[in-house]
């Protein structure tokens, strides 16, 4: 049992290393909004332009902020000529990742209350 709890212990730490930068992304009270917009959208995606009306910032902002999420793997985005596209998605981007180790903290916190 105790290997259980140790190997247990070892996926959460690795996911916390997996999903570092993405919950430094999203712990960002403008980039929070930017992911309201996008869920409120299609899944072809939004431009900068919208997401700059709907959230009442700066074209230039929201391009910043579009980055940080990009890379960190939140966001995904496709291209259509000049214009690009945001979007979310769970095959290219790491939420998946992050509902599992939230699950696996879950279950680890559960086991724990079942053993006291």
């Amino acid at each position: 049992m105790w290997m259980e709890c140790e190997e247990r212990l070892k996926k959460i730490v690795d996911g916390f290393q997996i999903c570092r930068n993405a919950f430094t992304a999203i712990g960002d009270d403008t980039r929070q909004l930017i992911l309201l917009v996008l869920l409120e959208s299609d899944l072809s995606g939004i431009r900068v332009g919208e997401i700059a009306e709907k959230t009442h910032l700066t074209r230039p902002s929201v391009s910043h902020h579009l980055k940080i999420l990009k890379e960190s793997g939140i966001v995904a985005m496709h291209r259509e000529g000049t214009k690009n596209y945001y979007y979310l998605s769970t095959d290219e981007t790491q939420w998946k990742e992050i509902a599992d180790l939230v699950d696996l903290i879950y279950e680890s916190i559960q086991h724990m209350s079942a053993q006291s």
